[in-house]
């Protein structure tokens, strides 16, 4: 059964100092209890970069009740030199109150969507900004990266394993953003433990460099895991490991590995050769550094499974999406950042995404006014948090279904050249009402 929730360290010191410098300015000055509304958006994309998902929603809100400063952080707070007692005491009462609304997770966004929006007194709304901004910006880019290879793969299943390339807890959630926009399984078992994402997994070069020969290894790895198991096939020779693959398992093989060297050549001939041999079910899943050019450039060749995981856990594969967390508006009046190039806009924001008859959308609307409604208008906002506590009591497993569904629809609906790997510019502009 999916773990009902979040077994990582309580959150509340994963978060930037000077949050609490503010928090404790503006209790002394009497500013901490004014309402405030703050919103999290991108003012561009990755460059040339088409869409943006938004991913780690779910994450985010796991975390909210779980943000509490007891005595181990106060205690934490006072070595670091946070020794202001009207902060402390405050912090040590601190459970947020306000609402929060935001795009459903999994729905694609802009330049100027507003992802995320926080309406609470101030101290309580600015101290939850590295929190959403770490969250929202680690899950969506990789969602982001991954939706693009998802698409490349053109329906083929995409495995994450990127594991043992990042941090233990990042692993978990980039699993999680990956399974979010359509990938079919992970290797982390962690994630299948706390959100059910399917795992699969079967064996590495050291299995077979532990036998004296490679047909003893397959042939433990069959007996274990059976005639369906997937082998790896070119730890030495790669014709002599599929023929010592299907000798060992038979035609009912279930599938072969190829993890190095030139994979469209390789992947053709171990097809052809496969067959041959008689073995003409037998998957062929590649691995090896893929992003999705790798995985566009491998359309033509008979690949059934793609592997990916470096390229989707690390900065080059999945660029930061560069979102931030402004204040909007102070007591009901729009506040906003005038700084060359970093400039906001003041006001509580509103956005719909317009839609053609036949239901591909057309353009972004965002606004500080109401929005009046057209036909094939789609409120993006809808709310998250109220009164401090989740509108909704999915499960996190449960949530993260909801999500990738949500995914799926707002995808489908994207213009064509929103498709496309390319670098061009946005797929919908982002306009005013």
């Amino acid at each position: 059964m999916p773990n009902s929730g979040p077994l990582a360290p309580a959150p509340a010191l994963f978060t930037d100092r000077y949050e609490l410098t503010m928090v404790a300015a503006a209790l002394a000055d009497g500013t901490a209890g004014r309402d405030c509304v703050f919103e999290v958006f991108a003012r561009r994309l990755p460059h040339g970069r088409r869409y943006g998902v938004v991913a780690g929603t779910g994450r985010l809100l796991e975390a909210l009740p779980h943000f509490r400063f007891g005595d181990v952080e106060l205690a934490s707070l006072r070595e670091q030199g946070l020794t202001d007692q009207r902060l402390l005491d405050w912090l040590a009462d601190f459970r947020f109150t306000g609402d929060i609304d935001g795009y459903a997770e999994g729905d694609l966004y802009f330049p100027g969507s507003p992802v995320l929006t926080v309406r609470a007194p101030f101290a309580e709304g600015v101290l939850l900004e590295t929190l959403a901004l770490s969250v929202l910006n680690h899950d969506s880019a990789i969602a982001s990266a991954a939706t693009r290879m998802v698409a490349a793969a053109c329906e083929r299943p995409c495995i994450e394993m990127g594991s043992r390339r990042t941090h233990e807890e990042a692993a978990v959630a980039a699993a999680r953003a990956a399974y979010l926009v359509g990938f079919a399984s992970t290797s982390n078992l962690e994630a299948g433990r706390r959100y059910g994402v399917p795992t699969t997994g079967t064996s590495a070069h050291a299995f077979t460099l532990l036998h004296d020969d490679e047909k003893a290894a397959f042939r433990a790895q069959v007996a274990t895991l059976g005639r369906g198991t997937t082998l790896l096939v070119d730890t030495y020779d790669v014709d002599q490991g599929i023929r010592n693959a299907v000798e060992v398992a038979g035609p009912e093989l279930g599938g072969i590995r190829l993890d190095s060297g030139d994979l469209p050549t390789l992947a053709t001939h171990a097809r052809e050769l496969l067959d041959s041999l008689g073995a003409t079910k037998t998957r062929i899943v590649v691995t090896s550094d893929l992003d999705e050019y790798a995985i566009a450039g491998l359309m033509a060749a008979p690949v059934d499974r793609y592997g990916v995981g470096t390229s989707l856990v690390t900065g080059s594969g999945a660029p930061t999406m560069g979102m931030v967390y402004k204040l909007v508006e102070r007591d009901g009046v729009p506040v906003a950042k005038k700084s060359e190039g970093k400039h906001s806009v003041g006001g509580r924001k509103h956005a719909v995404r317009r839609h053609a008859p036949d239901g591909t959308a057309t353009a972004e609307v965002v606004s500080s006014a109401p929005i009046t409604p057209r036909d094939g208008d789609r409120d993006l906002v809808v709310p998250l948090v109220r009164a401090g506590a989740a509108s909704s009591d999915a499960t996190p497993a449960e949530a993260l279904a909801q999500a990738r569904a949500h995914h799926e629809r707002a995808r489908t609906a994207l213009p064509p050249e929103g498709w496309a790997l390319s670098r061009g510019e946005p797929a919908l502009e982002t306009v005013s009402a």
